[in-house]
């Protein structure tokens, strides 16, 4: 399966080519069990077929009003404007709009502006997400050591919110949206890659961006390495790792679709021990972190910082670390301003619902499906993980979380209906 689009991916069997204008196309969606509202539909075309980049008519056949969609390499992308029941199904009818052709005008849409050191993602004219493929340098009097490329910060609502940080002064090894592994065992050696203090592991980014705008959504790839720092003759490479990530909008909020693949570099595996954190993590603004906030064993709520944690079954900060939630909120104020991020986990997922880790005291969280014991990445396999992240202004929103829940875990069904000529 080609994991480069990370919504809902089905295959068109026609005969579309690269050298001529795609045909029109008649699906069906099937909402299942769920309403289905604002439900982004993604097509994805067979492997080694191409369509141009551009705009697409979608025409729902049971009404007159047309919806923009966005081809986009080798997708047909569109939004369900009216809401589909649940149970019922409806047909869409995908034409390329006139001068599908040519550059989207992505002036009100997603574009991505390639700079020397990262890659942004604006959204008309705010800044969305920043990924880094230099290493970023830490701020003046924080060690040389933390620098580190292949993470995303700024993260940003769509008022232009700031929820993520990059070297946190009081741990300056968290970087905004950012993977590593922490108590791991690699040819023999103890290698931890998530706190770069100790010298024994990194991350960086290695090469393989790419990535694609428009008026809908916009995407990117970028490859990863996580190399052991103590081998002998020098840094070896432990993991390769491959992150796709998508971002739409979506009623007031930006939904952002991860997906790592990770592979062995070599012939030898890389085990995670049992521990009680590492994995996919998020570092929240330094303006929800309160330094009079110690850490009490167990928490308490009174002394837990400036913002505090919600989970799917309703827990928070002084009740929610390792247990299994569907998905996690941490929000606060930033300069006066509420936001916050949701994560939601993947039902895919190695462990699902995997265990979370909210500190006592800090904005961070992160699934760590080391907690209920160790596991192994062996050559030969891919360790895949996926998760959906919602960036909101405000608290956060059950609903709407639950709703994105449903479309993220169990999403309508389409299928081909026809090939026009």
């Amino acid at each position: 399966m080609n994991h480069y689009y990370l919504f809902l991916l089905f295959v068109i069997c026609s005969n579309i080519t690269g050298d001529t204008e795609p045909r029109g196309l008649v699906v069906e969606v099937d909402a299942g069990q769920h309403e289905r509202r604002g439900t982004l539909v993604h097509v994805l075309l067979p492997a080694g077929e191409k369509v141009r980049d551009g705009a697409f008519r979608v025409e729902p056949l049971d009404d007159t009003k047309l919806t923009l969609g966005q081809a986009d390499a080798g997708t047909v992308v569109w939004a369900l404007g009216e809401p589909l029941p649940a149970g019922a199904k409806r047909r869409f009818r995908l034409t390329p709009a006139e001068g599908a052709g040519r550059k989207l005008d992505t002036h009100d849409g997603f574009a991505f502006t390639d700079h020397a050191d990262s890659l942004e993602l604006n959204h008309g004219n705010r800044v969305v997400l920043k990924y880094h493929t230099k290493a970023v340098d830490p701020p003046s009097g924080i060690d040389a050591v933390f620098r580190r490329s292949g993470f995303v910060h700024p993260l940003s609502t769509p008022l232009g919110v700031v929820v993520s940080d990059d070297f946190p002064p009081d741990h300056a090894h968290q970087h905004g949206v950012f993977f590593a592994w922490v108590n791991t065992t690699f040819d023999g050696r103890k290698v931890d890659f998530w706190n770069q203090l100790g010298r024994t592991g990194r991350v960086e980014h290695a090469g393989g961006l790419r990535s694609s705008g428009g008026p809908l959504s916009g995407s990117f790839a970028a490859s990863l390495r996580h190399d052991d720092l103590t081998a002998p003759g020098g840094p070896a490479s432990v993991l390769d790792e491959r992150w796709y990530v998508r971002v739409h909008r979506f009623e007031g909020c930006y939904v952002l679709d991860f997906e790592s693949e990770q592979t062995c570099a070599g012939l030898l595996p890389l085990k995670i021990n049992k521990y009680h954190y590492g994995g996919f993590g998020f570092r929240g603004n330094r303006q929800w972190f309160d330094p009079s906030a110690r850490g009490d064993s167990p928490p308490d709520p009174a002394r837990s910082g400036r913002s505090d944690f919600l989970t799917s079954e309703g827990k928070h900060r002084a009740n929610g670390n390792h247990t299994r939630p569907r998905w996690v909120d941490v929000s606060g104020a930033v300069d006066g301003r509420i936001g916050g991020v949701t994560i939601l986990d993947h039902p895919g997922n190695f462990r699902h619902p995997q265990p979370v880790r909210l500190h006592p005291n800090k904005p961070y969280f992160c699934f760590a499906p080391m907690v209920l014991g160790e596991f192994e990445i062996a050559p030969g396999q891919t360790y895949t993980s996926r998760y959906r992240l919602i960036v909101h202004d405000g608290p956060p929103d059950p609903v709407l979380i639950e709703r994105l829940w449903a479309d993220y875990a169990d999403p309508p069904q389409v299928r081909v209906v026809e090939t026009e000529p």
